[in-house]
Order: C-alpha cells, then sequence, then structure tokens
C-alpha cells in the first residue's frame, strides 16, 4: 500500500467528512485550517508515517509558545485526533502520535452577556434608511429572538422562514434539524428585508435569506466585519461578537423564567450540562447588579 503525503492524506480526510459524515461548509473549513497549520509548521509534506509524537510535541510547544488560548489548541488537538483515527481506519498507521498525549485543561470562562439596554443601543447603530441596514438590523433581531449560531444565520434559505407560523427551521452542529420559534418583530423584519424593493435587481442566490453587497449568499466572515464596525460605533466592548448575542438571549430567558430544557432545545445544545453555564452567568449578572444598586453593597 502506497503511504500518502501529510497534504495528500488531508485532503482524503477532508473529503470524507463532507461526502460521508456530511459536515458544515464551517466545520468543513475550521479542519482545514488546524491540519494545514501542522503542516506548515513541518516546513515540508512529509509521508504521514514519518510524522512522530516528537514533531507533535514540537508543533504544540510553537502554539504555546504564541501564547494562542487553551480553547484554540484543544481544537487542534481534537482535530488532530480526528484525523489520526481516519488515518487508522484507512491502515495508513497502526497508531497515532498522540497516543497518551496529555491535553491541556480545559478553561473555564463564563460566556459574555450584555444587558437589554445595550441590546438596544447596539440596534440602534443601524443606517434603516439603506438596504444594507435592513439586512443588519434584521439580523440582529433574530440573533435576539433566537439565539442562533452564526453558521445557522447564515446557512438559513427562504425556505426555511415561515412568515405565518413564525417559525424558522434551522440545520445546526452535525447536521441536525431543529424548528425554533422567532418573535414577530424578527419575523417582520426579515420580511421587510426579503420585500425591499432593492433586493430583487441585485439578487443572484435566490434561495439565501442573507445576501452581500453583489447578491450571493453572506458569509460568516461579513457578518463579523459588520457586527465590529456598529461595535466600534456603539462604544461597547470589543469582547462582544455576534455569539454574544447568542449568549445574552439565552441569560435573559432563564432571567425571565424559561427553563433550562427548553432553553437547551431552542439553542441546540446537544447536553443539557452546556446550558447550565447560564445559570451561573445569571447568578454574576444578578450580583453586578446588586453591587451597582444597593446603596451599601
Amino acid at each position: 500500500m502506497t503511504m500518502p503525503l501529510f497534504s495528500s492524506a488531508i485532503d482524503s480526510f477532508l473529503r470524507y467528512l463532507r461526502t460521508v459524515r456530511n459536515v458544515s461548509p464551517h466545520t468543513l473549513r475550521a479542519y482545514a485550517t488546524d491540519l494545514s497549520s501542522l503542516n506548515q509548521f513541518l516546513d515540508k509534506d512529509l509521508p504521514l508515517r514519518e510524522i512522530s509524537k516528537r514533531e507533535i510535541r514540537r508543533f504544540l510547544a510553537d502554539l504555546y509558545e504564541k501564547k494562542l488560548s487553551n480553547k484554540t489548541i484543544l481544537r487542534q488537538l481534537s482535530a488532530l485526533r480526528s484525523f489520526y483515527r481516519y488515518a487508522r481506519k484507512e491502515k495508513w498507521v497502526e497508531e497515532s502520535p498522540l497516543d497518551e498525549m496529555e491535553s491541556p485543561k480545559r478553561e473555564k470562562k463564563l460566556p459574555v452577556s450584555i444587558s437589554y439596554e445595550q441590546v438596544m443601543s447596539l440596534f440602534g447603530m443601524v443606517d434603516l434608511s439603506t438596504y444594507a441596514g435592513y439586512r443588519d438590523r434584521a439580523i440582529m433581531e433574530l440573533f435576539y429572538s433566537s439565539g442562533l449560531r452564526l453558521s445557522e444565520l447564515t446557512g438559513l434559505n427562504r425556505s426555511d422562514f415561515d412568515r405565518q407560523g413564525k417559525m424558522l427551521r434551522i440545520v445546526g452542529k452535525g447536521r441536525k434539524e431543529r424548528r425554533t420559534p422567532i418573535t414577530e418583530t424578527a419575523a417582520e423584519w426579515i420580511f421587510s428585508y426579503l420585500n425591499h424593493p432593492e433586493r430583487g435587481p441585485l439578487e443572484k442566490d435566490p434561495q439565501a435569506i442573507f445576501l452581500n453587497r453583489w447578491g450571493k449568499r453572506l458569509t460568516p466572515r461579513s457578518v463579523d466585519r459588520h457586527f465590529a464596525l456598529y461595535l466600534k460605533m456603539s462604544g461597547l466592548s470589543e469582547r462582544i461578537t455576534p455569539h454574544t448575542i447568542r449568549h445574552t438571549i439565552a441569560t435573559h430567558w432563564l432571567e425571565k423564567g424559561m427553563d433550562l430544557k427548553t432553553i437547551q432545545l431552542l439553542l441546540g445544545h446537544r447536553s443539557l450540562a452546556t446550558t447550565t453555564i447560564y445559570t451561573h452567568v445569571s447568578a454574576k449578572l444578578k450580583r453586578e447588579v446588586y453591587d451597582k444598586t444597593h446603596p451599601r453593597a
């Protein structure tokens, strides 16, 4: 059996993820980026069997020297472990160089959440006299309405939007589908954006809900870029991202009395343990409000 070069093995693994595992484009890009970073570090395209534990340890040491977060390093390790499971299945290697290699401990950071007043302040930065402004306001309303992931939002199609029922069909992580309700306000903004008079002449992708300036499907990176612009205008923290709005609405749901199981279903979490982190966020926010408002705090 011919031993593939590392780059060829990566290409084969990515094809497997796309055609057999049917992973999302976002997940596929993440795997490609993480695996190619090791190939770039090695500085030459080695046969797979020549990549030893020593090379992997040198690569990890380089990541630490660059002061990357534990979360990033854990993601890199996870991608490599998945890759080597596939390599074993293909009988390219007998064992993984990551066997018995310890992973760094995951940093337990509470997700960032903002107040309702700050959400409204952010919404107020949008120029509604423009077509792009209509789109961006619809995006913000939808984030706060349903706590979608960024990739879920940009992947939405017209056929996923039920205007009358105020529901969305969401394709989440692992291509799992769920239906989630949205507010009347969010539904109205989406409807108005889809029927904006400037949309028709620009539209190149009739299926996608959210389009870029060229009429094609909006990418997560574009949303991030536009979001950063509004954040700069609003004066809010640079740490706030589109994902912050997902954390924010989950926290606000909890504080308004919604049960954890319902929040889990709305957010598309696989495990209830993931959702329980918002109980800690809620307690932290209550403490901050208490300290700021109590006359003797």
